[in-house]
């Protein structure tokens, strides 16, 4: 399966099957993301190849590191040597089949936000709704 960031600079491929998909509700992930969860497949590092491209890498935290596109800023991988040993995430939304791999677990709910353990309660619209709705 293969993936990228927004912008194309970087492409990857994995190959072989994934340890678990989970959404992630910690702190760090929702700010270096932006959004009030993140979706991280697992895999072995050696089941990724960038195919084109390179990430830049920021340290987040004292043992993890996040690879992201420098071009549009594009979030794609985390490593933690100590936790993780020869693991890495890789967002799940940026694969070009995200639909793929439904996610199995939500994790580090301690830090949820308290109104997304019912956001899937709030109303629905196929696309943007109008300013009359």
């Amino acid at each position: 399966m293969e993936g990228g960031c927004h912008c194309g600079v970087v492409r990857y491929n994995i190959t072989g099957k994934a340890i678990t998909h989970a959404l992630c509700h910690c702190s760090d992930c929702r700010r270096h993301a932006g959004a009030p969860m993140v979706g991280w497949l697992m895999f072995r590092e050696k089941q990724l190849v960038i195919l084109k491209g390179q990430t830049k890498t920021y340290q987040s935290s004292e043992h993890g590191r996040r690879d992201f596109c420098p071009n549009c800023g594009t979030g794609l991988f985390y490593k933690n040597a100590k936790t993780i040993p020869g693991l890495i995430d890789v967002q799940s939304a940026t694969l070009d089949n995200p639909n793929q791999w439904p996610a199995l677990c939500h994790i580090q709910t301690a830090e949820r936000l308290s109104w997304m353990s019912e956001a899937h309660k709030l109303p629905e619209f196929p696309r943007y709704p109008s300013q009359k709705q």
